[in-house]
């Protein structure tokens, strides 16, 4: 009889895992979202006879990943983790936005029991697959005693969700964490090696994500470099942006041809947080600002919660 807690949810999101060629030997020229989650855990036989229950809850190429799909991946995770038979939740995923969605359920959750994202950077078709590995990697952190929060499994390290960014364009081992951090453990024969605690917080709560069909503030980020011109960032204003992330060149500086339109923007009461477009380190000397440690990315997704809690 199956004790208590003890069953793993894995739920399909599409991505380049579930990816399909018609070569064996291309690694570019494939389709995300082919394959059903289901067909995935099927042809890892290591995951045959364990406790699993698998949801297809979208099939996409994450670089098209939307708002709607995050509020409706939060609540699945979110009542899979209140199940009393479930131990924890494992989510298949594309590599574009892994960071991104990895963040944004991390904030709102804050889970007590292990969600770990998994992706691939080589489609289910391909010579040197890299799917089934992570699968079951991420299978088995999700089965490790003390594991909690929002991981993600790729290549054979573990990586918070806080943290995670994609470093890589193709190698296999395309992801690293910020600011100047490393992995939390690695995976070794399905045995876990932990280096640091896993990521904490107060979960903000699915509550505050918008309902199907209606608007998340409209947040955009943009990268200041030289020769900018400023229009864009004018007509975004015009057009009713409603809060603004700025990559910023180094520690935290931007061309001055940006100065009059940012001011015009925080005189409208739109917020505008900095971030720095460096791949590692943070803005020195901006301690209270938020974002100030963050990649763009995830702050742009940070701002979008401050300003959701501010609507009440």
């Amino acid at each position: 009889m199956q004790s208590a807690a003890q069953k793993i949810v894995i739920i399909g999101t599409g991505g380049t895992i579930a990816g399909a060629s018609g070569s064996s030997t291309d690694n570019v020229g494939y389709k995300a979202g082919q394959l059903s989650v289901q067909s995935l855990v099927a042809a890892i036989p290591a995951l045959a006879d364990q406790p699993l229950e698998a949801e297809q809850l979208a099939q996409l190429d994450s670089k098209d990943m939307d708002h709607a799909t995050w509020a409706r991946l939060a609540r699945s995770v979110e009542r899979h983790l209140a199940r009393s038979d479930v131990r924890g939740v494992v989510i298949t995923h594309g590599t574009d936005t892994l960071e991104e969605t990895a963040y944004l359920l991390q904030r709102v959750l804050a889970p007590g029991k292990p969600v770990v994202l998994t992706a691939a950077m080589r489609p289910a078709t391909a010579i040197q697959a890299d799917g089934p590995q992570n699968l079951l990697d991420a299978v088995a952190v999700a089965r490790t005693d003390g594991v909690r929060g929002v991981v993600a499994v790729v290549a054979g390290q573990v990586w918070s969700g806080l943290e995670l960014r994609k470093t890589h364009t193709y190698r296999l081992d395309a992801f690293g964490a910020g600011p100047d951090a490393g992995p939390l453990a690695v995976v070794e024969e399905g045995a876990l090696r932990q280096f640091r605690d896993w990521p904490a917080g107060t979960a903000l709560g699915t509550a505050l994500l918008p309902d199907e069909g209606k608007d998340w503030p409209w947040v955009e980020v943009l990268g200041s470099h030289a020769g900018i011109d400023a229009r864009a960032l004018t007509a975004w204003h015009r057009a009713g942006l409603q809060g603004l992330v700025l990559a910023c060149t180094g520690n935290g500086t931007w061309h001055q041809s940006l100065d009059a339109p940012l001011q015009a923007l925080r005189e409208a009461g739109v917020p505008v947080w900095r971030t720095t477009r460096c791949a590692q380190g943070r803005i020195v000397g901006a301690p209270h600002e938020k974002g100030a440690a963050l990649s763009p990315w995830a702050a742009r997704i940070e701002l979008m919660l401050t300003l959701l809690q501010a609507q009440g």
